[in-house]
């Protein structure tokens, strides 16, 4: 099969997001872990509702304004949130 440059480009660019995507993840990740320790010492519970709803609404604003879905946008939060108060309760524990 024939390789065709447009395509590969195309590719190439999505590749390209992709890592950093994965890049950016490590690093919010790097961030919420140090707030884990944070809520520890403080005494806070892991999971903040209120915190939860603000950064729903200001994600799906940001999609919508992007073009992108912002049911899309919540959905991904939600997992991206399930795993911070994973780790948070990670944290509590230990």
């Amino acid at each position: 099969m024939q390789s065709d440059p447009e395509l590969d480009r195309l590719r190439g660019s999505i590749d390209n997001l992709d890592a950093a995507i994965v890049c950016l993840l490590a690093e919010r990740f790097k961030i919420t872990q140090r707030v884990g320790v944070l809520k520890k010492e403080r005494g806070l519970k892991a999971a903040d509702p209120d915190r939860e709803v603000q950064q729903i609404a200001r994600l799906r604003q940001l999609a919508a304004s992007s073009g992108m879905d912002p049911e899309f946008a919540e959905k991904l939060l939600g997992f991206i949130v399930a795993e911070v108060v994973r780790q948070h309760e990670a944290i509590a524990a230990a």
